[in-house]
């Protein structure tokens, strides 16, 4: 950072810059946590006992910094890329579809992290049919990538008007976003199209064709992205992001060949969720792969998923 080229190239100056403060709070955890440690041993019980809050927040602070232990992967360190897709349940797994993306959001603005939707494709009359966000932070992947898998909803729907119970049902995706993913592509094997980005309701928000979509011919996967101003800024980013789908591609499948790629498909319907979130007619959310129960799925849906993220986290690595 003493270098007097270092701020030349911002972006990534800004990323180092970010990098180093989180190691430095890291770190600092852990010298921090050494004397509390002392300091609390040294104390009797009714000392103890005035410290109570403090030493909740103190336990609070300990498991969050434990479960980085468990987050070693390849790409746990770096920023993830979250695709939802509504599934089984019409406009009301559209409107699930835009539920899940706003408590997504909101978890990672809780973490102090970067929510940016880069793609989002509206239902005709509620809600969202599928979106793409980006998300920047320390361990983003590695703590989410746990949420990959179908999220089912069970309440009276707000669309029935004769207030019906409905159940429906979203597919949630979490990839590694690589940088610098090592991938040539042919521009033959490419295609790209420009369109207008839109806002809610259809309406363009934007007269220029500034949105843009990159279609990968071979694999058929296909990236959108119209959060930047310019067609060249979105057009960077969705090369950026298709790379990144297609190295993982290539690294779950153990082939270099990208003629000879599939992306794996899944149903989005019942019997195939991970997690349930049931509004009526009791309120619960249950992950149905660690057994963790919530009796309180406003605050769940507010943001509140670290229960269910560490317990996801601690028993994957103890498989």
């Amino acid at each position: 950072m003493q270098s007097p080229d270092f701020w030349k190239d911002h972006e990534k100056a800004g990323r180092l810059s970010k990098e180093l403060n989180d190691l430095k709070e890291e770190i600092g955890f852990w010298y921090d946590f050494e004397k509390k440690i002392g300091d609390f041993l040294k104390m009797n019980d009714s000392e103890l006992s005035e410290h109570s809050s403090e030493i909740a927040e103190f336990k609070s602070d300990f498991g969050k910094q434990y479960v980085k232990v468990f987050l070693s992967g390849k790409y746990d360190r770096g920023n993830a890329l979250l695709y939802i897709y509504s599934g089984a349940g019409g406009v009301d797994a559209q409107d699930w579809a835009s539920m899940l993306l706003k408590m997504y959001k909101k978890y990672v603005e809780g973490r102090g992290w970067n929510f940016t939707v880069l793609d989002q494709s509206l239902g005709e009359q509620s809600g969202t049919k599928s979106a793409v966000a980006e998300i920047g932070g320390r361990f983003a992947y590695g703590y989410l990538k746990g949420e990959s898998g179908v999220h089912r909803l069970v309440r009276i729907s707000p669309f029935s008007a004769k207030g019906l119970r409905h159940t429906s049902f979203v597919l949630v995706d979490i990839l590694p976003e690589l940088e610098d993913a090592k991938i040539e592509i042919d521009t033959k094997d490419l295609r790209v199209d420009t369109f207008r980005s839109s806002g809610p309701g259809g309406q363009n928000v934007n007269k220029l064709e500034t949105a843009v979509r990159v279609t990968h011919i071979p694999t058929n996967i296909a990236v959108a992205v119209q959060s930047e101003r310019s067609q060249a800024q979105n057009k960077e980013k969705a090369m950026q992001i298709l790379k990144s789908r297609l190295a993982k591609l290539m690294e779950d499948q153990k082939t270099a060949e990208l003629t000879q790629l599939r992306a794996e498909s899944r149903e989005i319907e019942w019997g195939s969720q991970i997690r349930s979130y049931v509004l009526n007619p009791y309120k619960q959310v249950k992950d149905h792969r660690t057994g963790i129960e919530s009796s309180q799925p406003d605050k769940v849906l507010e943001g509140e998923l670290d229960e269910f993220i560490e317990a996801e986290l601690v028993q994957e690595n103890r498989k």
